[in-house]
């Protein structure tokens, strides 16, 4: 890890232990050992996710296509992980005849080489420039390439942006096209909260070692002393809002050292970890019309709890 990520990393985790209400950023889970947790959180049964996303890219990757006027493109995928699903898409656009250049984002370096290697064993030939750290700071090198580009953010991440939040991110990506240049969105939809409960709450407690790991990841790199046995994990789910929230909960009244500062914890206090937000087709449409898209169309999996949605500069 860089002296950069290191001093941010640091001031991040600080500001939200501080917090009235204590909160982690998400963004952080992803080191080695939290990328490889996640991978198995992906092979979950509960966490219905990926599959549903996989069955789109491999069922309507060509339609998705039909709908790209380019013979030759720049696809920048954002939190790109290990490129198991993208791979389907990518190799329909081989398919077409079409000239690409593959730009996968993410803020693990590690991930990013499993992501090239998984690539280029189905691709070999396709161009790959993986592009390491925050794509807050990392987009910006991609505006300036001559090409028409489409933009990918997969796997509901857009789920971790907070209310309005989404919004602004949407519009900070809008800002980084050319007219006529796509963003491909996949979205977790609304549907039954016991499905969506399931899924980030399994009975292998393998969600709640993926919690945990950052506050190991604190520990490491952040000289601190959480003890590991004393959180728990909890969510839950509103289904009005579409809003799931993931928080770690102090089991005992206790003190912890992060950075030779000290925080004290209630007993059944909570951190909150991540929000997941679930969308309905209606509220993508009002999304990308607040966002300055000029069109949206939605790809859904059989069951419909998924879509990859489609939006036009």
């Amino acid at each position: 890890m860089t002296q950069y990520q290191i001093s941010d990393f640091e001031k991040e985790v600080l500001k939200g232990l501080s917090a009235p209400n204590k909160y982690l950023l998400s963004k952080y889970f992803y080191d080695e050992e939290g990328s490889r947790i996640f991978q198995e959180i992906m092979r979950m049964e509960e966490y219905y996710l990926p599959s549903c996303e996989t069955e789109i890219l491999q069922e309507q990757s060509a339609d998705i296509i039909k709908c790209l006027p380019f013979d030759q493109l720049d696809i920048i995928e954002l939190g790109a992980g290990d490129g198991s699903k993208t791979v389907f898409l990518l190799e329909s656009f081989v398919r077409s005849g079409k000239i690409l250049n593959y730009l996968p984002m993410d803020i693990s370096p590690d991930i990013l080489e499993v992501n090239k290697k998984n690539i280029h064993q189905v691709l070999p030939n396709l161009p790959i420039r993986t592009i390491a750290g925050d794509y807050f700071h990392t987009l910006e090198q991609i505006k300036s390439r001559p090409y028409p580009k489409i933009i990918l953010f997969m796997g509901s991440n857009i789920g971790n942006f907070k209310g309005e939040n989404a919004i602004e991110f949407i519009k900070f990506i809008h800002a980084h096209l050319q007219p006529d240049d796509f963003f491909l969105l996949g979205v977790d939809l609304k549907k039954h909260p016991k499905t969506i409960l399931a899924a980030y709450n399994d009975h292998q407690g393998i969600t709640k070692r993926f919690n945990l790991n950052l506050l190991k990841r604190i520990n490491r790199e952040l000289d601190s002393n959480f003890d590991l046995q004393a959180f728990d994990h909890y969510c839950c789910y509103d289904p009005v809002s579409g809003t799931a929230s993931s928080y770690l909960v102090s089991l005992k009244r206790q003190k912890t050292l992060v950075c030779q500062r000290e925080f004290d914890f209630r007993k059944d206090e909570v951190i909150h970890m991540e929000i997941s937000q679930k969308y309905s087709l209606e509220d993508l449409d009002q999304m990308g019309q607040k966002t300055g898209f000029s069109w949206d169309r939605h790809f859904l999996d059989k069951k419909d709890y998924f879509s990859v949605s489609l939006f036009k500069k």
